[in-house]
């Protein structure tokens, strides 16, 4: 692959991740909102917490792929 394409594929994966920590605050922020409320459903926050939770990973992976370990 050469310098271009690989730069181009690393663009595409940082606004990607961008995408998903969005969505990360965007859920933590309802899951926020519904327990100030009061009248929140247990089974929908856990189920925001769940999808929350894989967002976490995914973004993990992302991070991982543009930021490779570097063993010193």
């Amino acid at each position: 692959m050469n310098t271009s394409a690989r730069m181009e594929q690393n663009e595409v994966l940082r606004v990607k991740l961008a995408v998903l920590r969005r969505e990360h605050r965007d859920l933590d922020e309802a899951i926020d909102a519904l327990h100030e409320r009061g009248s929140a459903d247990m089974l929908t926050i856990r189920r925001l917490k769940k999808q929350k939770l894989a967002l976490k990973d995914q973004i993990s992976r992302l991070e991982d792929r543009l930021l490779p370990d570097i063993i010193a």
